[in-house]
């Protein structure tokens, strides 16, 4: 099973989720910003929610990639709402990319808000997770 990692991030929050699941699976974690090369079966796609929504590079990036993409995973954090899952869902099915029904979200920090989130207890989980859906 070929799986990759990209993520977007402005504070720093899906790169560390991004970069304890490439270890786990052993690949790369990349930038949104660097395309898939290849098809790949399984896409963890590390995200966040800002003010509310995902970032437009994040749905550009759905649409440019659907073609090599077997299946999204969504990984994210947030300091307010409780997921990105449903953008993303919505997103990949607009796309006719499918999205896995498990998922990997936690709280992330944002200014005063949950300092020093993902913690070394989130990283535990997102490796145990990561493992988990590559089977």
């Amino acid at each position: 099973m070929k799986a990759a990692v990209r993520y977007y991030t402005k504070t720093g929050n899906s790169k560390k989720l991004a970069d304890a699941i490439a270890q786990e699976i052993g690949t790369e974690a990349e930038e949104i910003s660097s395309p898939l090369a290849e098809r790949v079966d399984i896409l963890f796609l590390c995200n966040s929610v800002y003010w509310a929504g995902v970032d437009s590079k994040v749905r550009q990036f759905i649409i440019d990639n659907k073609g090599r993409i077997g299946k999204v995973v969504n990984v994210s954090t947030a300091a307010l709402i409780q997921s990105s899952y449903p953008q993303i869902k919505k997103q990949c099915g607009q796309s006719g990319v499918p999205v896995s029904d498990d998922e990997f979200h936690c709280k992330g920090s944002f200014k005063v808000m949950h300092k020093g989130k993902p913690d070394s207890e989130d990283i535990k989980a997102v490796k145990a997770f990561a493992k988990k859906t590559v089977g």
